[in-house]
């Protein structure tokens, strides 16, 4: 069942593998520089360190935008997501799946009367515009540098041309681990605050927890995607907005991974926070909208020729319309989920439960009761702890306190445990 949950988010994953990889290694394949079986292996396995290793930070950015608190929500979410995604790609508007995944968290706290976090919306789309502008910047100072000093070597074209190709792997693995480490929330973010993993230990190794068992996953159905699908995209990226040289291809991918590691590095955080400078806010952005950031920066570096700034404008109307199309199809998939599949896709949050014990209203079926008072020692034993009465309190309450008594209660004389097994019995 959990799988089955989570195949809307891995589906999510497998997408973002088949379109984003080529944004890492779309060139240098395109160009014949590089195999794809070699980009398709480097681009997976470090697609799932990022993941793994750095995918908290901008998780925790969507988790406080929205804390969808049941798989079956976030299993709608996420796959409202993909139908937006799918829709803005059929009518042929660039899509980001960053911006897709907000949207739908947007639509699941207006279903669920939750606020939006106003400040982190605010964070996340101001990141969405400073993206590709910061992406350009980077590219055209990189560009420059570069230019200045092939220009003045006496490097041979065909030993420059040896450590372009080895500059591409070492680039293109850190832009698919800034890639994984910065779209893994995408994938499997919205799951984490109701996953049902649990943390285990490695020997010699530590703990190894139940989010990083999702990130790990998501990472591998990225990796399928790059595997799978991504080679047609891979040959025929960078041709839409200008047409680049090698090495104008690796400036490109170094500028788009910088900007992704930045606004997915909780170290980067932790060493401007030390030293007194105004932190990076940990938000998941789009690849192809820093690629194509980097490009037109390049672009303007050469004269401003060959860039296709109506394709700019079509991206400027999908960060509008993708998270609105995504928010509206959330909201009327949750109502089918929660009415027509009778599927729960809202957890009530602890201020609900508060109001409603202080009403006196019980959350869980009270048939039983007649039955607990019985059970003379049970409930003697229960009645100790102030406002525990069998019924008057959530089911989760009521399990939270006889996991903690259970080794108590065994220990009492004269109660065996068939008797305490038949009360929890009763309870549950």
């Amino acid at each position: 069942m959990l799988l089955f949950f989570l195949s809307s988010g891995l589906f999510l994953g497998w997408s973002l593998g088949a379109n984003d990889a080529a944004n890492v290694f779309g060139t240098a394949v395109g160009s014949r520089m590089i195999k794809f079986k070699t980009a398709a292996i480097i681009c997976g396995v470090f697609v799932i360190l990022g993941a793994v290793i750095g995918g908290s930070g901008t998780s925790e950015t969507l988790g406080k935008l929205g804390s969808v608190n049941e798989l079956g929500g976030a299993f709608t979410v996420a796959l409202s997501a993909a139908v937006a995604i799918f829709v803005m790609v059929r009518i042929k508007l660039p899509v980001s799946t960053s911006q897709a995944i907000v949207g739908a968290i947007i639509g699941w706290n207006f279903f669920a009367h939750r606020s939006t976090d106003i400040t982190i919306l605010t964070q996340i789309v101001g990141t969405w515009v400073i993206c590709p502008i910061l992406a350009g910047v980077i590219a055209a100072f990189l560009y420059i540098i570069v230019r200045f000093v092939v220009n003045r070597s006496s490097l041979h074209l065909l030993r420059q041309d040896q450590f372009t190709r080895y500059g591409l792997i070492i680039v293109g693995a850190f832009g698919a681990y800034s890639l994984g480490a910065n779209n893994i929330a995408n994938v499997v973010g919205v799951f984490v605050p109701s996953s049902p993993l649990h943390s285990f230990a490695f020997p010699l190794i530590g703990t190894f927890s139940g989010t990083q068992q999702l990130f790990l996953l998501g990472g591998i159905s990225i990796a399928v995607g790059v595997a799978t699908y991504s080679k047609g995209v891979m040959e025929t990226v960078g041709s839409n907005v200008v047409k680049l040289t090698p090495l104008a291809a690796l400036i490109v991918v170094m500028a788009e991974a910088t900007v992704l590691f930045v606004f997915a590095s909780k170290g980067l955080n932790a060493f401007l926070t030390a030293h007194g400078l105004p932190p990076v806010p940990l938000v998941p952005i789009s690849s192809s909208q820093a690629a194509i950031g980097a490009l037109v920066g390049i672009g303007l570096v050469r004269g401003g020729k060959g860039i296709h700034y109506s394709l700019l404008g079509k991206i400027s109307l999908g960060w509008i319309a993708t998270p609105i199309l995504a928010s509206i199809i959330t909201f009327f998939a949750l109502f089918f989920m929660q009415n027509v599949f009778n599927q729960t896709v809202i957890a009530p949050d602890k201020a609900t439960v508060e109001i409603q014990l202080q009403k006196k209203e019980p959350l869980i079926e009270t048939s039983a009761k007649t039955d607990l008072h019985s059970k003379k020692k049970l409930n003697s034993y229960i009645r100790q702890h102030p406002g525990c009465t069998a019924f008057e309190k959530s089911s989760s309450q009521v399990r939270h306190i006889l996991t903690n008594s259970i080794d108590h209660l065994m220990d009492i004389k004269g109660f065996d445990k068939k008797t305490i097994r038949s009360g929890f019995l009763y309870l549950l």
